[in-house]
C-alpha cells in the first residue's frame, strides 16, 4: 500500500484510547515537546542554577527538627533523583535519540518527582502518596510561597479565565516565542515557557470539563455543554480550586510522552535529527532541579547530616555519577 500512513490513519479514525480529534497535530506536538525542554535548559544555564546557588537562595531558612524516618525519606528520594540523572547521562550517548526519547522523558519526570518529594519531606515531614497530591503540595509549599527557584517558580493560582489573563501577563512579558520554533536566547526561552504554562492551563481546563460532565450536580442541570450560566458556575467553581505549577507541567509532559503524543517520538523521518541534543537537555534540567531540592534539604537538616549523607553515598554508590558533582 504505497500511500499507507499510520499518522493519517490515526488522524482519521482515532484509537481505542480516543477520538480522531484527540490525536494531536504533528506540526505542534513534537516541536513543543522538544522546545520546552530546550527552553528550560537555556534558562538553567543562563541563571546558573546549581547547588551553591540553591544554598544562597535558601540561606535564610532555619533548620528543622527532622526525625530519622523523615531524614531517610529525604535521602531516599534524592538518591532516586540522582539515579535518574545517571540514567539520562548513560543514554545520552545512544546514537539514535529517537530510540530513547520516550524513556528519557519518563526518566526525567521521575527524577523531578523524587527531588520534589524530598523537598516536601524536608519541609514538613509529609510524603504524599500519589503524583497529583505531590504536585499540589509542592505547589502550595514552594512556588506559592516564592520558594521555588526560577525557572521552576512560575505558577497560576487557579484556572479561572480572569486569573489566567492577569497572572500570565507578567510571565509573558519576559519574552515571546512560539513553542514550534527552537529557542536560542533566554528571552525566547521565557516565551516558550510561558506558552507551555498557558497550554497546560488549557489542558487542565479540558480535563476538568471532561470529568464534570459525569458529575451528579452537572447532570442534574440536564445540559451537555457549558453555554448556560448554571453550567459555567459549576465549572468555574472547579476551576477556582485548581492551581498549576511546574510539577503539574512535568506530569503532563510525562503523560504526553507515554500516551497522547507517543507516535511522534518514534515515527517520522525527521525525528532523529530533531532530537539531537534532547537527552542532554533533559539531564541538564534535571540536574538543576535536583540541585535546588538538595540545596533546600541541606539547609533544613544542617551541614553535619548533609555531609555525612554525601560522603557515604559517594563512597558506596554503584551508579557512575558522584553526588559531589551535583550537590556540593
Amino acid at each position: 500500500m504505497q500511500n499507507y500512513s499510520l499518522y493519517a490513519r490515526m488522524r482519521e479514525h482515532g484509537t481505542l484510547a480516543g477520538k480522531a480529534t484527540d490525536v494531536p497535530d504533528v506540526r505542534f506536538a513534537l516541536p513543543s515537546t522538544i522546545n520546552w525542554i530546550r527552553s528550560l535548559a537555556i534558562l538553567v544555564d543562563s541563571l546558573k542554577l546549581d547547588f551553591q546557588a540553591a544554598r544562597r537562595f535558601y540561606g535564610n531558612l532555619q533548620r528543622r527538627s527532622i526525625t530519622e524516618r523523615e531524614l531517610n525519606s529525604i535521602f531516599e528520594q534524592l538518591l532516586f533523583s540522582l539515579h535518574q540523572i545517571a540514567a539520562l547521562q548513560a543514554i545520552a550517548d545512544v546514537p539514535n535519540k529517537a530510540d530513547v526519547a520516550r524513556v528519557g522523558i519518563v526518566t526525567w519526570y521521575y527524577g523531578v518527582y523524587g527531588a520534589a518529594s524530598a523537598m516536601i519531606a524536608a519541609c514538613d515531614g509529609s510524603f504524599p502518596d500519589n503524583h497529583a497530591a505531590t504536585a499540589q503540595q509542592w505547589d502550595r509549599q514552594f512556588p506559592a510561597n516564592g520558594l521555588a527557584m526560577a525557572p521552576f517558580g512560575d505558577r497560576l493560582s487557579n484556572l479561572l479565565e480572569s486569573t489566567l489573563k492577569r497572572e500570565l501577563a507578567p510571565i509573558r512579558a519576559r519574552g515571546k516565542h512560539s513553542l514550534t520554533t527552537v529557542p536560542a536566547t533566554p528571552e525566547q526561552a521565557w516565551g516558550c515557557c510561558a506558552e507551555y504554562l498557558s497550554g497546560t492551563a488549557g489542558w487542565e481546563q479540558w480535563n476538568i470539563q471532561e470529568r464534570l460532565v459525569d458529575d451528579r450536580e452537572f447532570k442534574a442541570l440536564g445540559v451537555d455543554n457549558f453555554r448556560t450560566l448554571p453550567a459555567r458556575q459549576i465549572r468555574d467553581a472547579w476551576y477556582a480550586k485548581r492551581g498549576l505549577a511546574f510539577l503539574h507541567q512535568a506530569s503532563r509532559y510525562r503523560g504526553k510522552a507515554n500516551y497522547r503524543d507517543a507516535i511522534f517520538l518514534a515515527y517520522g523521518k525527521s525525528v532523529e535529527r530533531l532530537l539531537e541534543g534532547f537527552i542532554h537537555d533533559l539531564a541538564d534540567v534535571l540536574k538543576s532541579f535536583s540541585a535546588m531540592a538538595a540545596g533546600y534539604a541541606s539547609m533544613r537538616m544542617g551541614r553535619e547530616r548533609w555531609s555525612a549523607f554525601i560522603d557515604d553515598l559517594d563512597e558506596k554508590r554503584s551508579i557512575s555519577i558522584s553526588p559531589k558533582t551535583i550537590w556540593m
